[in-house]
């Protein structure tokens, strides 16, 4: 079987988490990915963002640039230097896409913009993430994009303040819209043998995945509150129910045929023929009167037994896993990156199973290689 993209050639021009992840997804379909260091920075800043369980090491790796970077080649550049800055030209001219992360009017001050490139290869394809758009220079972080699209507001307890994710999930959504528009942006080229540019801005990625709690309130005025684990439209769904041995489940009870399913396992059928419970609006009215008589049923309960005979009752139910326990699944497994002679791991950005094509096991992240003495003397 064949890599979908062997014989492209990628130049990422991205640090941190949204960028780099599209350049290892191209890197596992086949493609050539050449990721482009600042000389300033010691290399993509994740190289130093090491947890409180990490020690530095000499080739720059940390746990966190493991995430995004397997597969890649990597060069270190100054392109505030002309010199290093023709070196990135000549790669452009072979080049199929490039990936940037420049905030709005740093590319074009530095020559790496799309109008500048685009006359050294004018079949390139440009994809640009920025914080907030083309026109707005302010630095985009997820941290603070989570804040301000909404879901810092939305995630917490009720009685708690706001908090945010856990995952950096904004830089993520915006990769997977960065990686869609490439896709279509490669599909117009071969129709056309014209480049183009393509742009997405984490902020409009967070605000297009609000899904249902905007449009609730879009359609209601109503403003969506903090619910903890709880779901605003189906319950019970995503609460967190502790069990007899400390343990802690979730359910995601989607039909009222599920919910009475539930209440049979749980030895409380006459739950589900109360009127504040028979129907999925009642619940929902009524969700503070429901969820004393679960807990207390469930925590009658051992954890894996329980969630054995819900599973055998077609009750959507699952554990609460700490991160070990999620990578003794088999399933979750299949997805680390890892290789014999590395001691590095990550995880696999794409996936899908497509069939009749081989999906690449791209090499370690690179080291971080310093400018070369003739760099630093020329440049200096």
């Amino acid at each position: 079987m064949q890599s979908i993209f062997r014989g492209l050639k990628v130049i990422e021009l991205a640090n941190v988490l949204a960028g780099p992840s599209v350049g290892q997804f191209f890197a596992e379909l086949g493609a050539q990915v050449l990721k482009v260091e600042n000389a300033h920075s010691n290399g993509d800043v994740t190289r130093g963002w090491l947890s409180k369980n990490e020690q530095e090491n000499p080739e720059g790796i940390s746990a966190y640039f493991c995430c995004a970077n397997f597969g890649k080649q990597s060069i270190t550049l100054d392109l505030k230097q002309q010199r290093d800055k023709e070196i990135l030209y000549t790669h452009v001219k072979e080049a199929d896409l490039v990936l940037a992360s420049y905030k709005a009017g740093d590319a074009q001050k530095l020559g790496v913009d799309y109008a500048t490139l685009c006359q050294f290869n004018p079949s390139l394809i440009y994809g640009h993430i920025t914080g907030y758009g083309k026109d707005d220079a302010r630095v985009g972080y997820d941290a603070i994009i989570q804040a301000e699209a909404g879901f810092t507001y939305l995630n917490g307890e009720p009685d708690g303040r706001p908090v945010k994710m856990p995952v950096a999930l904004i830089d993520v959504l915006a990769a997977h819209q960065l990686k869609e528009a490439l896709l279509l942006a490669l599909w117009q080229r071969e129709r056309t043998g014209k480049g183009s540019y393509v742009h997405v801005s984490l902020f409009d990625a967070a605000v297009a995945s609000l899904a249902n709690q905007a449009t609730n309130y879009l359609n209601t005025g109503s403003i969506p509150q903090r619910l903890g684990s709880d779901h605003p439209n189906i319950v019970p769904y995503g609460t967190v129910f502790s069990t007899a041995d400390g343990r802690e489940i979730v359910l995601a009870v989607g039909t009222d045929k599920q919910f009475q399913a539930l209440c049979r396992v749980l030895g409380i059928a006459s739950i589900a023929e109360d009127v504040r419970f028979s129907t999925n609006a009642a619940r929902v009215r009524h969700r503070h009167e429901l969820l004393p008589y679960l807990k207390e049923a469930i925590a009658r309960r051992k954890r894996d037994e329980l969630l054995h005979t819900l599973q055998e009752h077609k009750v959507p139910a699952g554990a609460v896993n700490r991160m070990d326990e999620v990578f003794q699944n088999p399933q979750a497994q299949k997805l680390v990156l890892c290789h014999p002679h590395s001691p590095y791991k990550g995880l696999r950005q794409l996936v899908a199973e497509i069939e009749g094509y081989a999906w690449h096991l791209p090499a370690p992240p690179p080291p971080y290689k310093a400018p070369t003495s003739s760099q630093k003397t020329d440049n200096s």
